[in-house]
Order: structure tokens, then sequence, then C-alpha cells
């Protein structure tokens, strides 16, 4: 599925995020049991640290930090959509004894809402998204402004962190996460990247072959930059990744054959993983006010999910 945006002209802006505030490198991890496996595998596909939530913090102090600074820039947005990768994240803890469903039913947006005294604007929220929840909330809040052009900008926030006792690397694949959440705008002022289209594909299946992968994502591109008119072979774009698979990531870029294409797989070693906010934090990194330089995000998830995003950058950031 293809979602265009190309004549909406819609912008995705202001970047902020946070990572727990415990960093533990892989032998830490391992000690204190938090990895499946052997370190040595992780780190030989270049990670090296983790980070989770400190003792003195919770995943609502995690997230309100980069959402409080999002408001401070823009107080008055028309709405919010929010994401997690894990069902867990979405609802905090609650009373197992509590019988009165209305009490443990604490949804995590309405918390963190009413915390900063926002509760009086709709929200929207997903976790069956997985790490490509970035291109969720893209296809959401993009979809609402196109749908409501007279309203005010649209806050995506995304927050996760590890369930209780749960290792922070996946055995099979091989991924290392750390806790984070993550804010942004989506919304009309010219600024940050100009929304193009989201490409989005979903199976059931658990397993997918890398070579699968590959292939999905190079058509997945090109089918984007067709119905978009770009020409992908000759400009100067920039692909991010997201902090998993890095040999496949290198496959896709070279089966795109263009020479200038800037590949980015940024801070694997530094801080692994972080879900659907790697995108926000690579691309909060390399904007450059280089006005109409195409980027393109790739995500892939648990669920299973692979997306993309064609972007153009703006000047003004």
């Amino acid at each position: 599925m293809i979602l265009s945006f190309k004549e909406e002209q819609i912008f995705v802006h202001s970047f902020h995020y946070q990572l727990g505030n415990t960093r533990r490198d892989l032998g830490q991890l391992q000690a204190e049991k938090l990895l499946v496996g052997k370190a040595e595998d992780l780190a030989a596909l270049g990670y090296r640290y983790s980070f989770g939530l400190a003792k003195s913090e919770t995943l609502l102090s995690l997230a309100s930090g980069p959402l409080s600074r999002v408001l401070q820039s823009f107080p008055k947005p028309a709405g919010f959509v929010f994401q997690h990768c894990y069902a867990e994240s979405a609802v905090l803890p609650y009373d197992r004894a509590e019988v009165n469903i209305a009490l443990r039913t604490r949804y995590f947006p309405a918390e963190v809402m009413r915390q900063l005294q926002v509760d009086h604007l709709p929200y929207f929220c997903s976790f069956a998204s997985g790490c490509s929840g970035f291109m969720s909330l893209l296809g959401a809040a993009g979809g609402a402004l196109a749908s409501a052009p007279d309203e005010g900008s649209m806050v995506c926030v995304m927050a996760d962190c590890m369930p209780p006792g749960v290792p922070y690397n996946m055995l099979e694949e091989r991924i290392l996460g750390s806790d984070h959440s993550s804010a942004f705008l989506v919304g009309r002022d010219e600024r940050g990247y100009q929304l193009l289209a989201v490409g989005y594909y979903s199976t059931t299946r658990t397993r997918v072959p890398f070579l699968e992968v590959v292939k999905r994502t190079v058509h997945m591109i090109q089918e984007l930059a067709a119905n978009l008119a770009l020409d992908l072979a000759n400009g100067d774009v920039t692909v991010h990744y997201p902090n998993i698979f890095p040999e496949t990531w290198k496959t896709v870029t070279r089966y795109l054959r263009n020479p200038r294409v800037e590949h980015l797989l940024d801070g694997m070693a530094e801080r692994a993983h972080c879900m659907a906010s790697d995108s926000v934090i690579s691309l909060a990194k390399y904007h450059r006010g280089e006005e109409g330089r195409i980027h393109i995000a790739v995500n892939y998830g648990v669920g299973l999910h692979l997306a993309a995003c064609v972007l153009k950058e703006k000047a003004s950031n």
C-alpha cells in the first residue's frame, strides 16, 4: 500500500528524543541476566551499549521529556498520535485484584496527557505496528491533516521500555534494544521535511528470509520513487535504516545502484536499536538545511511490517 501526500503540503519537524538513564555494556547486560545467548554474537554485529530505565525512572517520566519539549514550542496542537512497540507499554501497571474495569484500563496516552494538562485534546494510539511505528504515526497524522486541512499540527509520540525481567535482545534475530521515547510534529509549517509518501507491507508470517526483506525493501523504494516521479538512479538521496540487520541494509543500498546514495545506520554501537525512535534520532541529526534533498526512512518491525517513507528536506528546521 502506498499513501501519497505529495499534494498535501504536510511537514514533519521538531524532533525530540530521550533514552533511559542507565547505560550498560554487553558484559553488564549478560552479568545481570538481561541477555539471552552470547554477548559475542551481538558484538560481532556492531552492538556495544544499551540504555534502560533507571530505578528512579518510569516510562511515563521518560516520555514526558520529549513531549513537553514539543509542547513548549507548539502549545496548541490539534491532537496526538501515540505508538508503542510492546503491548505492555500501552497500559500502565494496575492492581490485578481491581474489579472495576475502568480503573484497570490505565491507557498510557491518557495518563501522560493528564500529567501535562493536555487531556482535553483527542488522541489515537497503536502498538500492533512494532518497530515500524514511525510510519504508522506518519500515516495516521498525515491522514488526519489531509482530512481536516483547517486543523493545526498533530503531535506524534513513541515510548517503550522492556517489561520487567525481559532480556534486552532478541536471540534469533540478533537485535539489541534500548528503552526510549520520542516526539515530533506533523503539520503545515514549512520546516524540517515535507512528507511525500509512505509505503507499507504487512505479513502474518513469523519468519521472513533476509533475502525477501532485501527484495521487498528495494521494490518498495523503487515503487515509491516511480509514484513520485523521482529519479533515484542519479540524484542525491539519504537512506535512513533502523539499527538492526546491518548486512541486509548494505545489500539494499547496493541494489539501489546509485553511487550517490548516503547509507545511514546511525549510533548502532552506542545506543543499539531504539525501535520506532531510530528514525526520529537519525532524521533530527542529519537535517542539514539542504533544500530539496530526498530522504528515505526504512522501518522493519515485529508484526511483521516493512515500511518506508519519502521525505523532502526543507532549508528551515
